[in-house]
């Protein structure tokens, strides 16, 4: 009934949970980089999380672009800025709308599978087999998970920038009468290399975290199918919380000054 022994006891349950995954994280860092890599398994992970995420990605990049520049000219033409949505576009999705919905759309698809896989293999004491049989899972099972998202998600909002500049493109050339020429020369007029260095070092960051949330509560996942489930469902959450909170620490660190 003492509310400060509530924020007290929450306050210690979240240092301990923060302590356990960054623990989780380093040795499987650790692990990963005191070895030998399992190339096969880091193939496996690089394609499933960046060829076959490509089309969720895509999609949701292309409509995004296509949105932006139909809400921009809708609010710009009250100002008679029209010109300005190109631009609005390009810094828009390079700097933050790239990045964060390709982090959210991959924890979704990509986080949730990591964590069934792993808690599943939890449960069913594949994972014990193998330090049975003298193989480290952390090395095995995670660093390649780590290592594949923290490499693909930066493709994959590289491309997903693109397509939403098209998406961007299309509207504003088919429907808001702007020339093809004149939003493309007007999109890179004031586009800078930090504003996709920034957006690409977002994706890094989203992507191990994606990786690590799916890994840490897979890995320790209890209870059978029903902890395999709440393991999948906080993995999307935490992961997806983690994101929006990295955002910002990483878009203080590039655009504080």
């Amino acid at each position: 009934m003492n509310p400060l022994a509530a924020i007290g006891r929450a306050t210690l349950l979240f240092l301990a949970a923060t302590g356990a995954v960054v623990a989780f994280a380093l040795q499987a860092l650790a692990s990963g980089l005191s070895g030998r890599l399992y190339w096969r398994q880091l193939g496996r992970q690089m394609l499933e999380m960046g060829y076959f995420s490509l089309p969720v990605v895509g999609l949701t990049a292309i409509f995004t672009g296509m949105v932006l520049a139909l809400q921009s000219y809708t609010g710009f033409a009250r100002f008679e800025a029209q010109e300005a949505i190109p631009t609005i576009v390009v810094l828009s999705m390079t700097r933050e709308l790239g990045p964060v919905l390709a982090g959210l759309m991959v924890a979704g698809r990509v986080g949730a599978a990591i964590a069934a896989e792993l808690g599943t293999m939890r449960v069913t004491e594949q994972i014990d087999a193998l330090s049975t049989l003298a193989t480290d899972p952390l090395r095995y099972l995670v660093f390649p998970r780590l290592l594949a998202a923290t490499l693909m998600l930066p493709l994959l909002v590289l491309v997903a920038d693109v397509i939403g500049v098209m998406g961007g493109w299309l509207v504003s050339v088919y429907k808001l009468g702007f020339g093809p020429i004149e939003f493309v020369n007007r999109s890179f007029e004031h586009l800078e290399t930090e504003d996709v260095v920034s957006g690409l070092v977002k994706a890094a960051v989203f992507g191990f975290i994606v990786a690590l949330m799916g890994c840490y509560q897979g890995y320790r996942s209890r209870g059978g199918a029903q902890g395999v489930g709440a393991a999948t469902t906080r993995a999307v959450v935490s992961a997806s919380i983690l994101i929006l909170v990295a955002n910002y620490v990483v878009t203080e660190l590039f655009f504080s000054r």
